[in-house]
């Protein structure tokens, strides 16, 4: 658990700075913007598909 959160010390203070910081960073932000939506819309098509 060690180094997973760094002080955030860029001199372009950008978005993509911000998900550079640790190794998680970038994992988690895309199983949020991806993946999560992909099973809303399995989900949601699958129990449209049953009706």
């Amino acid at each position: 658990m060690f180094g997973l959160i760094e002080p955030f010390t860029d001199v372009n203070h950008s978005f993509f700075g911000m998900l550079n910081q640790g190794p998680l960073t970038l994992t988690i932000f895309l199983h949020t913007v991806i993946i999560l939506p992909m099973f809303w819309i399995y989900f949601s098509e699958k129990k449209r598909l049953n009706k």
